[in-house]
């Protein structure tokens, strides 16, 4: 036998150890009574059945059942027992229950996505243009705009059609079979096999083994060092002990179901140890279902939804007072009546920005497309792509995102708190030897880690001459795990080292009170700082050659503490500090003690102190006690919230939107379905349960913040196209506005007509589609992009203003060039005038207004290089052509060309220089620094 053995590969998952306590009280064997027993009321008297996490006032342990059920009661009222079910009566529940599957998700067909996408508040706005024109006899305006809104329906209900495939195909990556045990007939013998979860029915004696999938609710029967990770129902990241219920025990029955040990859950997987387990509840009985029953709750209105509804109620709002000013004002100064109501019509689709869906469908579209080609990260709802865009406050779990879901060593010291590498070698010997002789499946996640240690310190010090001769693997009553060893040299003496909870160990040590009670202090100030601890004590006893027992756990001798920590991810530091200076402030919400929580933000160097001067760390305890509104304030400015349950991440979230933040939430369990519904944009991994990855707006590759910056990136690339296109158009079409109605005073004819003032608009639609394809400024995706009327009015006012100034100018330098034109052809001529040069300035528009750039990103992208080059032939070349002709313009003379140049030379100048003032008054990181510096003071 060596000294210090290999640490040998984990035995099969099936496998009990011999050194657990494997006697159980005996069960009869499966009756054949014709009685079938309802798995329904089996799941509800455990409490399994019960309302999802996070939608009643005790979903933070799950509700206490009126009954706790023996292990012997169990498989009674199931009919069944350890040897298992007979294929027979397997099937027979197959069929009368059904499958143990969740309840059906149904995908959204295309055409029922297509009628949800003429909901947004701006296609309606269109369809209403689109109706009046119709109503005034304007058939091809209307035409022209039900084939905008087709469009862009078709394109974002085919987007999200293929997105939601996309997140289909990750069920298919689940693992789906269980080992189940069952027999042939009555008398056979039971054997185990592999089946598909979806064919377990209750009464199912399954085996439960390290990484395995609980696959249905399920009551122990039998366990060896067993432990489960409940996070993705309950949020909190420690495993938890399970070991069967052999009689009653009152101290359960105020109990919640996850704190019962005798139950596992749908949801949740085995961390270490093996077990075997008899199913309770299956499919639409479990709790994970009943969790999945509440994905359909409504959501609220996001960034994007309150953007596009605040735009095209500011656009409602011209366009409503348009049409009365033009026939007003006709009707009074030349006594113009009903016959203008075609042009009062066209002049408010004038003013109205047309292919702003299609615009924003296909900015959304093609920043899906990059982040799922690039980045695997698959966006369900193409408005969320704009909302990550908009997020300055991302909530999330510490676990698998700013810490791996596992333990490190963080220090080993004495009874004095002084390091001692000897604690440290003495804990991995005994987690050794206990691995090895109690054939344990695989060390549990702090025996790894205490190994890992123990291997990185270079050697085990004194303890690594010793030699394995027996092991009491952990129990969790006992809640310790002792080895026996012998030294080599030494004949005669065994020495068992003892590591566990510190109160057990204490317990079995040989203390007086008072040191017991210090050790307990020095323990209890650990962890209060995060720290997760082990303690170890050692005792030599007479060599015998009798089997050891938990009788022999006692007067032992203090060694120290082993002290661990969650390991930090390697990329969370970086990439916290990234999205600060993006101006996305990180908040904290977690299941986990706040010391715990504190301990992690300190790694990371995410400052906690913002809260009244105190530590800020938020309780769930203080959270209940606050209003509303005290609660936005709060949230506002703390940077962790500790003990949360569902509902406590819900109403965080919801806060921190009342306050006026965007916000995103990054969760995976069932637990966060409440907080991924109320944030402006829920975000899971691939991994994630199921009914978060539904519930999820976008559904990320792996739970990594650099996948999320990138994501984040993308949005603001898309949302400051939008916003591009949005202040270029939208000042364009006021400028035209103006001018009409000024002309339409001026002149003893409508200054275009509107049939000219339809294909006008088709070609600026044409050219602005370009702005899809654009290079956002550096500086725009440096921070928040949100799209608000208010914050275009003042950019449309003014270049609106200088865009009339040119169509003015225009009108006196045709009045100029048309001196001696008369009659159909002055007006002919106008009309082909004013046709070419609203193009022309509209060409100049698209490569000279693009604010916010740096020199280098000034020149526009081939795209809009070729968009503005095309409208410039159409501006110059339509007007001479039949098409021209048949729309009642005319060719014009060449003085007019020469003295329209001189006016766009100075409307180029204009720009520039109204352009680069705008920028000294507005610069761009101006803002950017606002919101870079108020998520930088958190770190």
């Amino acid at each position: 036998m060596s000294s210090v053995p290999e640490r040998s590969a984990a035995a099969g998952p099936g496998r009990t150890s011999p050194g657990t306590p494997a006697s159980v009280t005996p069960f009869p064997a499966a009756g054949t009574s014709p009685s079938e027993p309802v798995p329904e009321v089996v799941g509800a008297e455990l409490g399994t059945a019960a309302p999802p996490p996070g939608t009643g006032p005790d979903s933070a342990r799950g509700k206490a059942s009126p009954q706790v059920k023996t292990s012997l009661q169990v498989l009674r009222s199931l009919d069944s027992g350890p040897r298992g079910l007979v294929e027979a009566r397997a099937e027979e529940r197959l069929t009368r229950f059904g499958e143990n599957v969740l309840p059906a998700w149904r995908p959204v067909s295309r055409p029922r996505r297509f009628v949800r996408s003429l909901r947004d508040p701006f296609t309606s706005v269109l369809l209403c243009l689109g109706l009046v024109s119709a109503v005034v006899s304007a058939w091809g305006t209307a035409c022209v705009i039900l084939a905008l809104v087709g469009v862009s329906c078709l394109l974002r209900s085919t987007e999200e059609h293929r997105a939601d495939r996309s997140t289909a195909a990750l069920r298919e990556l689940v693992a789906t079979t269980a080992t189940v045990v069952r027999r042939a007939s009555a008398d056979a013998a039971p054997r185990e096999r592999e089946v598909p979860v979806a064919d377990l029915v209750t009464g199912d004696v399954i085996r439960l083994g390290p990484g395995d999938l609980v696959p249905a609710d399920v009551q122990v029967l039998r366990a060896g060092g067993l432990t489960v990770h409940q996070s993705a129902l309950t949020g909190e990241s420690a495993p938890v002990a399970k070991y069967p219920l052999d009689a009653p025990d009152p101290a359960l029955d105020g109990a919640g179901p996850f704190e019962r040990p005798q139950l596992c859950f749908q949801g949740s997987s085995v961390t270490s140890g093996s077990g075997t387990a008899v199913i309770v509840a299956t499919g639409g009985d479990t709790r994970f279902a009943a969790a999945h029953d509440g994905r359909a709750r409504q959501r609220g209105a996001s960034a994007f939804d309150r953007s596009v509804q605040g735009i095209s109620w500011t656009l409602i709002r011209f366009m409503l007072l348009t049409p009365p000013l033009v026939l007003m004002a006709n009707a009074a100064l030349r006594g113009r009546g009903l016959e203008t109501l075609p042009f009062a019509v066209a002049v408010a689709v004038g003013l109205t920005p047309e292919m702003l869906p299609v615009i924003v469908t296909t900015a959304l579209a093609r920043g899906a497309a990059r982040l799922a080609r690039t980045s695997g990260v698959i966006v369900k709802r193409l408005p969320a792509l704009h909302d990550l865009g908009a997020v300055d406050v991302l909530c999330l779990d510490k676990t698998g995102t700013l810490t791996e879901d596992r333990p490190v060593v963080e220090e080993a010291v004495d009874g004095a708190d002084l390091p001692d590498p000897g604690v440290l070698g003495w804990a991995a010997l005994s987690a050794l030897w206990t691995l090895q002789l109690a054939e344990l499946p695989a060390p549990d996640a702090l025996d790894e880690a205490v190994l890992d240690a123990a291997d990185e310190a270079g050697g085990w010090g004194p303890s690594a001459a010793y030699e394995g001769v027996a092991a009491l693997p952990f129990d969790p009553v006992r809640r310790v795990a002792t080895a026996v060893l012998h030294r080599p040299g030494r004949a005669g003496v065994h020495t068992l080292v003892t590591k566990g909870a510190v109160e057990a160990v204490l317990e079995r040590c040989a203390l007086d009170g008072n040191e017991r009670e210090r050790l307990l202090a020095l323990a209890g100030r650990k962890a209060e700082s995060g720290l997760r601890l082990l303690a170890v004590a050692r005792a030599d006893r007479p060599a015998r050659p009798g089997a050891y027992t938990p009788a022999d756990e006692r007067g032992l001798t203090f060694v120290g503490l082993v002290a661990l920590r969650d390991a930090p991810t390697p990329s969370a530091a970086d990439a916290l500090g990234v999205l600060a200076r993006r101006g996305v402030t990180v908040k904290v919400l977690t299941g986990d003690h706040p010391g715990t929580a504190a301990r992690v933000c300190e790694d990371l160097g995410l400052r906690t102190d913002t809260v009244g001067g105190g530590d800020g760390i938020v309780t769930a305890e203080l959270v209940d006690a606050l209003s509303d509104a005290e609660l936005a304030r709060v949230a506002d400015r703390a940077t962790v919230f500790a003990r949360c349950t569902p509902e406590h991440k819900a109403r965080i979230v919801s806060a921190l939107r009342a306050a006026g933040h965007t916000t995103g939430f990054l969760g995976d369990g069932v637990n966060d379905l409440p907080a991924l519904h109320a944030a402006d944009v829920g975000i899971c991994p691939r991994n994630a349960v199921d009914v978060a990855r539904e519930a999820a707006d976008v559904v990320l590759a792996e739970k990594d913040l650099t996948a999320i910056d990138r994501a984040v990136l993308e949005g603001r690339h898309s949302s400051e196209n939008i916003a591009t296109y949005l202040r270029i158009t939208l000042s364009s079409n006021l400028g035209n506005v103006i001018a009409m109605l000024t002309a339409g005073l001026m002149l003893p004819f409508l200054p275009m007509l509107p049939a000219q003032v339809l294909v006008q608009n088709l070609c600026f639609d044409a050219a602005q589609l370009a702005f899809a394809f654009d290079r956002p400024a550096a500086a725009a995706l440096r921070r928040p992009t949100v799209l608000r009327s208010r914050d275009f009015l003042r950019f449309i006012t003014g270049f609106g203003l200088l865009n009339a100034a040119a169509d003015l100018a225009t009108f006196g330098v045709l009045a100029l060039a048309l001196h001696n034109a008369t009659g159909t052809d002055g007006e002919a001529a106008f009309h082909a005038g004013w046709f070419t040069e609203n193009l022309l300035t509209q060409a100049l528009v698209l490569v000279l207004l693009r604010t916010g750039r740096s020199a280098a990103e000034r020149r526009a992208g081939g795209p809009l290089r070729a968009a503005a080059a095309g409208l410039a032939v159409v501006g110059v070349l339509l007007p001479v052509t039949p098409l021209g002709l048949l729309l009642g313009m005319s060719a014009l003379p060449p003085l007019y060309y020469l003295l329209l140049g001189s006016v766009l030379g100075l409307y180029a100048v204009g720009l520039t220089a109204a352009r680069r003032r705008y920028e000294r008054r507005h610069p761009a990181g101006v803002e950017q620094e606002r919101s870079v510096r108020k998520a930088g003071a958190e770190l």
